[in-house]
């Protein structure tokens, strides 16, 4: 294992890998416990992989979020540590909400927030939406894998027209989303790499980045009881915009900035107005 090991942390170091000797670890594991018999080559295959630009939660099939372990699998977005601001400031906000909060996981991806919420919280009831096939499939495999299934409903449409139906409406306190936020600019420049092995959906934020933030906004008020709270994450230096979007529509109250460690903003939620 040592020689395998120091080989891996070669070949990721050689390429450019920020933490080679974390991941390298990892990847040894993850080819140990896939191909016993023949762990070795498959750990140089995923090294390789990892080089050429492979998020490493898709190499190894899973990633811990929030303190648990999920299921990481392609037609998905990988869960990333950042999106831990949003799910921890979400926590506080059910918290507040007294017995049985209801909730929303918008734009859900792999199922990261609506299993961490339901694992942390498990008098919440939450409902978790995406568009595509693939953060359908992964999310359902997440919500039996993390054991939330009595408490976690999943759904497929164009955002809140996924969960018509299922009588929500005004019954909400909290929705959560992480939609994405990155221009289509940059996704034709210099963010170009992330679509390389990621889906274009978890990326696209349209012209300005901000495109589902605004649908979202304005779709979200006939499922938010009054005082209900809406956050997002959002992308550097977008926190201002995203006000601006609240405030536009008037109906929102109390729009508030959450920074993480650096200081910087990563979080923007507003409640919606009670009269």
């Amino acid at each position: 294992m040592t020689a395998l090991y120091d080989e891996i942390v070669t070949i990721l170091s050689r390429g450019g890998i920020a933490n080679p000797a974390t991941e390298a670890a990892r990847i040894v594991q993850a080819a140990q416990a896939s191909t016993p018999s023949d762990h070795a080559n498959t750990g140089r295959a995923m090294a390789e992989r990892r080089v050429a630009g492979a998020p490493l939660a898709y190499l190894i099939g899973h990633e811990m979020f929030m303190g648990i372990e999920l299921i990481v699998a392609e037609g998905a977005l990988a869960p990333r540590e950042e999106t831990e601001l949003l799910g921890n400031t979400a926590l506080v906000a059910i918290r507040s909400c007294g017995a049985a909060p209801r909730v929303i996981d918008m734009c859900c991806g792999s199922g990261n927030l609506a299993c961490a919420i339901a694992h942390h919280l498990p008098g919440a009831r939450v409902w978790a939406s995406d568009l595509t096939d693939g953060c359908i499939a992964v999310t359902r495999r997440n919500v039996e894998h993390v054991g939330v299934s009595d408490s976690v409903v999943v759904a497929q449409g164009d955002l809140f027209a996924g969960l018509a139906g299922f009588g929500l409406e005004a019954s909400i306190d909290v929705i959560v989303c992480n939609p994405p936020y990155i221009s289509q600019g940059k996704l034709a420049s210099d963010r170009a790499e992330l679509l390389e092995h990621e889906p274009q959906e978890a990326f696209d934020g349209g012209p300005y980045g901000l495109s589902i933030h605004q649908r979202v906004v304005k779709e979200a008020l006939p499922f938010l009881r009054p005082g209900g709270t809406l956050l997002f994450e959002i992308g550097l230096g977008q926190e201002r915009q995203v006000k601006m979007l609240f405030d536009r529509v008037n109906a929102y109250e109390e729009v508030r900035f959450v920074a993480n460690y650096a200081g910087a903003v990563r979080v923007v939620s507003g409640r919606k107005c009670i009269d």
